[in-house]
């Protein structure tokens, strides 16, 4: 159980945090940077959630889609945890440390093949736009292949010290999120398409 009781603590005025292990570390430290930005993504999340709501009528389709990333929205918490624990003794202390696990990116993969059905194929590389729950969605979907970059970042610089499926997972997610953005824009009818060269003046 989680119990937060003071939030102004200043142990972090020397520029340093504390990971789960106790272990303090800079706050510039690739480790800090890859579940801050997890967190990051997880606000922008938020603002989809609410934007689907903002939805007229607020149809079965964005309650279903902000079902969907409420659901992320906690594994990402469970992610921002295991970024924050490095691969150690706490591994193999009772209970272990909380790790995603792969059932997790599992189940984004069943939801993106679920959500892509009734897409009809893109012929161009779609702009972020369209409705404003679509251009939320991508959004997020940038800032989660920022974290997926800090993460691969920080296995490569402490290798072998971070969850194995913490990438794998935010791969999976940002291609859910293109996936949701394309079904928030009238399942992508409404995408809004790349037209290479379209501001140059013809030759």
């Amino acid at each position: 159980m989680v119990k937060l009781t003071k939030i102004c603590t200043r142990t972090g005025d020397d520029g340093t945090t504390g990971l789960v292990t106790g272990e303090r570390v800079s706050k510039t430290d690739i480790r800090v940077a890859a579940y801050g930005t997890v967190d990051e993504a997880n606000s922008f999340i938020g603002v989809a959630i609410v934007e689907a709501s903002r939805v007229p009528g607020s149809g079965v389709l964005e309650r279903d889609i902000g079902r969907e990333l409420r659901a992320i929205q906690n594994d990402l918490f469970d992610l921002g945890a295991d970024l924050a624990t490095p691969v150690g003794p706490a591994d193999s202390a009772e209970g272990g440390a909380l790790r995603i696990a792969d059932v997790q990116t599992l189940r984004l993969e069943q939801a993106i093949d679920r959500w892509n059905e009734g897409l009809g194929p893109l012929r161009s590389f779609v702009l972020p736009g369209g409705t404003p729950l679509s251009a939320a969605l991508h959004v997020a979907r940038t800032v989660v292949r920022r974290a997926e970059r800090d993460a691969i970042q920080l296995d490569l610089t402490q290798p072998g010290r971070t969850g194995p499926e913490a990438v794998r997972y935010l791969n999976r997610l940002s291609d859910l999120l293109f996936v949701l953005a394309r079904v928030a824009n009238d399942r992508g009818r409404s995408d809004v398409l790349w037209s290479p060269a379209a501001n140059r003046p013809s030759p």
